[in-house]
């Protein structure tokens, strides 16, 4: 039957507060400022039109308009006098690429219009995945702010010409001298600008080639090359997978680069098998949050339940200390076994040791899914070499550095000994595409050009290549990174000319290089003889270095990159900056994450505001020496004796003042470790405002927003059974008998049989709550950024949201009392339950309601219901009376407070002219004063249905996609045509699992959801 769970969002809600209960009642906490526009009681007293007249006569929805001054701007547009042979105005382009920007790595598409670069989607054929921050980086090509624009010396404009006479100059004066010169970047991932260094290298022998990586994994692949031989990740196929335990690893957000297409791959309940997946950790990842077992223990005892697991696979005794969770590590061990070889360990753990022990536990599973033939070439930094850097700059050993899109002086934690260490380098070149603290401190500052400006390869996988091609031409006086150095190295070669050379003779194997470029990818087959041999190691010694290395705390910190902004590179990406944390639903910032019971004995709190606000306490965090100020946010399934803290924020240099936001954690990343010991926290004085979303716009409480049903139970009752289904229909009461609500309605049915009619299906299964989605939306529907203020009141503007529900085993406080508990003991069962709480997401956005409540009461038909099922706004219509959000039982409707375009307080990519180059001119930008929500992408399945006509065919199945379907890298998402019985929406609209949110109000939406299937290993 379906888990019997009461779902909540925040602490607050299951206190009772009467602040949330108020919040729950209210869309809007602040009113329209009729009185301002109207006047005040005593003038409109004495005016001869009383305000009721006023209303009644003139309507109130014209208040409205002038108040909110409706009125859009009239823009011009002039026409090509000679239109461009390869740009079709009004149609878009689509160009195969890749994204590689030493954090991130993907395959990809790029939509242009008119020449434009507009929006990231994966590419498919590809295998290619986008997370939120792939989605949102073509945002940083427009980003007027911190783009390097033209060479400069010390801070004055040079031409390319004289530095590169003024470089050679210097270069081939350390080379005499034979002085050594670093080039330092992060990883590039790319075979032919490999090829291209070393050539650099030839030309200058003093030379030397050092990788660094902000986020350091550099102990899993020191690890595997001890081991294996390759410097290399190692891949996973956990399609393939019975048993997944993760130590710490949040492999569906950034460790390896993510695997959550392969993870939900293996995760079909329909084929009657799901992989049971279990997660040990101190913070809540996106990963535990999804894991059908999450056991939480602080870093210290992560690292020791590792070792004891290590004990009970391979029998031999380690000596090890206890932890609160060694029962169910002796358990895990059995479901290892049961496994075998479709088993795996994966472990976050950044350290040598930690990764030689999984790595050692798979092979004793014989492990068919831990793959080490087709290894992962990403982050292949060493925090090691780059202190040697730094060592050798501070003692004069270094006579030139050459900095590649790399930013040291922020992202180090010794970032000021390093940038102190450059008043000793003679020869300082920052090759960077955006302005930095790292080029600030360089000599010589080189514009290079943005990925989407540029050509290119990547080799992300030993098989996998793909190749970079340039979508629109250079904004500013930058040049390609490849030709700076080939210029530099003595070649009149041009880069493009270099890379078709290298890929024809070293990649292609006689294949087309237009086919590849076309396609934007190239596999390879790689070796026959399979895996690589395994070298043993002295498993004894590694274990012993592994316990010297625990140096058990009362408090323990574990630094973490957020699913958002990474390790920082976009911190001036205001999509980024706005977009909601998947877990604390928190934006525009870090902060300190402390689990309740840590919180109560410290004295920290988050208290909600009467408007939906959230405020925290600030604490002194101090590790090493090192100390910050960050604020707390108090949260469920945190470790106690155990603190989160974001990396990636705190960045300052070049930014807009609104997006100087949250503190510089990196100061504290000692060693490049996740995991710092013998951390002291002290509350210090002050308030701080977060932009927090989790008690806004909630509908948690409702009846049957969340479906769950365990996996046992979904292959062996039926789903409909009216006492014990998982999937019961709602029932409601009507002439004193309880039936089907769907049997009752106050509407008649309308024919929808002819032409399309669209359905989108969300899977709460494979949905992870990435939030790629919801940057897509942004992008494809010009969504505005309202900034940190106004989501901390609750006016942020998306249209589609990712709720995240917590979930408890006592329905209901009326369930409690049934079963005899006190009031005390029920917040008491419920808070336990929140010490490690379930967590499920779900995606919300309009429902297309066929019976949408909305329609009935907008007083002007702005919103009306469409032949195709699409609910739609007509702007210019609308006069912002808000009544179809007070009427939406979903909660999915925005209103648009202010002007966000060309508008000084709301200083985003909508306020300056290189920022607005990537608005969809398919989508109008919104006028102030109307409601805004999600459209089903309308223009995309306009358009869709005009190609075919122009083609003079049929739209094909499965042809029609949404920009949140399109971006959904789980495939959570399927958009489509259910009058055609052959696309997969139709299919799902009729599953066992589908359901509709609050289906007991028969407002029958479009938007059909599959019940969540969880592996609680009974099966």
């Amino acid at each position: 039957m379906a888990l019997n769970k009461k779902y909540w969002k925040s602490v607050e809600e299951l206190k009772g507060s009467s602040v949330v209960e108020t919040l729950t009642k209210n869309e809007f906490v602040s009113d329209i400022p009729t009185e301002d526009f109207l006047g005040d009681k005593e003038t409109l007293e004495t005016s001869s039109t009383t305000r009721r007249d006023f209303l009644k006569y003139v309507g109130f929805t014209t208040a409205a308009a002038s108040l909110a001054a409706c009125e859009g701007p009239v823009v011009k547009s002039i026409p090509y006098v000679v239109k461009p042979n390869d740009i079709m105005p009004g149609i878009a382009d689509w160009y195969a690429t890749s994204v590689a920007d030493g954090f991130d790595f993907a395959n990809v598409l790029i939509k242009t219009r008119e020449g434009r670069p507009i929006q990231i989607m994966p590419n498919k054929e590809a295998g290619g995945t986008t997370s939120a921050r792939v989605q949102a980086v073509v945002l940083s090509l427009y980003d007027e702010q911190l783009r390097l624009k033209e060479p400069t010396k010390k801070g004055a404009a040079i031409s390319w010409v004289d530095a590169d006479k003024e470089i050679l100059e210097k270069l081939n004066s350390l080379k005499e001298a034979n002085t050594q010169v670093v080039l330092l970047s992060g990883t590039m991932a790319s075979p032919s600008t490999s090829k291209v260094v070393e050539d650099f290298i030839a030309a200058y022998p003093n030379a030397k080639h050092v990788i660094y990586d902000a986020i350091s994994e550099d102990a899993a692949v020191d690890a595997f090359e001890a081991v294996y031989g390759r410097r290399a990740l190692p891949n996973y196929s956990l399609q393939n997978a019975e048993t997944i335990v993760s130590f710490g690893a949040d492999f569906l957000g950034d460790f390896h680069g993510g695997f959550e297409k392969a993870y939900v791959a293996g995760r079909k309940p329909e084929t009657g098998k799901m992989s049971y997946h279990v997660q040990v950790e101190s913070n809540m990842s996106l990963t535990g949050a999804n894991a059908d077992k999450r056991l939480i223990a602080k870093p210290s005892d992560v690292v020791f339940s590792l070792l004891n697991l290590y004990q009970e696979l391979s029998g031999k005794s380690v000596s090890l200390q206890a932890t609160p969770i060694d029962a169910e590590i002796k358990k895990l061990a059995k479901a290892l076994r049961k496994a075998g070889s479709k088993g795996v360990v994966m472990t976050g753990i950044n350290d040598k040791n930690a990764q030689l022990i999984a790595l050692e536990i798979n092979t004793l599973l014989g492990s068919e899914i831990l793959d080490t033939s087709n290894t992962l070439n990403i982050r292949q930094g060493s925090f090691e070499k780059v202190q040697e850097v730094v060592s050798d700059m501070k003692a004069g050993k270094v006579g030139g550095i050459l900095t590649i899109n790399t930013d040291p002086s922020y992202t180090l934690p010794n970032a000021a000994e390093f940038t102190e260490a450059l008043s000793k380098v003679d020869l300082k070149v920052a090759l960077s595409v955006e302005n930095n603290e790292t080029v600030n401190a360089m000599e010589y500052a080189l514009p290079t050009t943005h990925f989407l400006e540029s050509w290119g390869d990547t080799q992300f996988t030993e098989s996998g290549y793909g190749l970079v091609q340039p979508t629109i031409q250079p904004l500013f006086k930058t040049r390609q990174l490849q030709d700076v150095l080939l210029k530099w190295s003595g070649s009149t070669e041009d880069y493009y000319d270099y890379l078709k050379s290298f890929w024809t003779t070293n990649i292609l194997d006689g294949s087309s290089w237009n086919k590849a470029l076309h396609n934007g990818f190239y596999t390879k087959n790689i070796n026959a003889s399979g895996n690589l041999k395994s070298t043993s190691i002295a498993i004894s010694t590694v274990v012993s270095a592994l316990k010297e290395s625990i140096k058990t705390s009362a408090m323990e910190l574990n630094l973490y990159t957020k699913t958002g902004l990474g390790d920082g590179k976009q911190a001036n990406n205001p999509w980024l900056q706005e977009f909601p944390d998947p877990i604390t639903r928190t934006s525009w910032d870090n902060y300190l994450t402390m689990s309740m019971a840590d919180a109560r004995e410290l004295g920290f709190s988050n208290p909600v505001k009467d408007n939906g606000a959230i405020n925290g306490d600030y604490a002194k965090v101090s590790v090493n020496g090192v100390s910050a100020v960050v604020p707390v946010m108090v949260q469920p399934g945190q470790a106690k004796g155990s603190v989160g803290l974001a990396l990636g924020f705190g960045k300052t240099f070049g930014l807009k003042e609104e997006m100087k936001v949250g503190v510089n954690a990196y100061p504290l990343y000692s060693g490049g470790q996740n995991i710092q010991y013998n951390v002291t926290i002290d509350k210090v004085a002050g308030t701080h405002k977060f932009a927090c979303t989790q008690v806004q716009k909630t509908i948690a409480g409702r009846h049957d927003i969340l479906k769950v049903v365990s996996l046992k139970d979904y292959n062996t009752v039926a789903p409909k059974d009216h006492k014990n289904g998982w999937n019961k229909p709602a029932y409601v009461s009507y002439d004193h008998k309880e039936v089907e609500a769907k049997t009752i309605d106050l509407w008649e049915e309308h024919n929808r049989d002819m032409g399309h009619h669209f359905n989108l299906s969300i899977d709460l299964t494979s949905c992870t709550g990435c939030g790629a989605c919801v940057v897509a939306c942004h992008a494809e529907n010009n969504v505005p950024v309202v900034g940190k203020d106004e989501v901390r009141v609750g006016r942020d503007m998306h249209w589609l949201r990712i709720d995240r529900y917590y979930s408890s085993e006592v329905e209901t406080r009326e369930d409690a009392k049934e079963l005899g508990l006190s009031t005390a003991a029920t917040y008491q069962a419920l808070e336990t339950e929140a010490e490690n709480p379930e967590v499920t997401f779900q995606p919300m956005m309009c429902q297309h309601c066929n019976h949408a409540p909305c329609e009935t009461v907008c007083p002007v038909a702005a919103t009306t219901h469409g032949r195709q099922g699409q609910n739609q706004m007509t702007y210019n219509r609308c006069v912002g009376t808000r009544y179809c959000a007070n009427n939406c039982p979903y909660r999915v409707r925005r209103f648009n407070w202010f002007k966000y375009a060309d508008n000084n307080e709301f200083d985003f990519n909508m306020n300056n002219e290189y920022g607005k180059m990537v608005l969809n001119p398919d989508v109008v930008v919104r006028a102030r004063g109307v409601m805004e929500k999600c459209s089903m992408c309308i223009q995309k399945t306009q358009a869709t249905i005009l190609t075919a006509k122009k083609e003079g065919r049929p739209v094909n199945t499965d042809e029609f996609e949404t920009a949140c379907s399109a971006a959904c890298t789980a495939g959570a998402m399927v958009f489509g045509d259910v009058n055609n019985k052959e696309d997969e929406v139709t299919a799902l609209a009729e599953d066992k699992r589908a359901y509709h949110v609050l289906d007991y109000l028969q407002t029958k939406p479009n938007v059909v959801y599959q019940v969540k299937v969880v592996n609680t290993n009974e099966a």
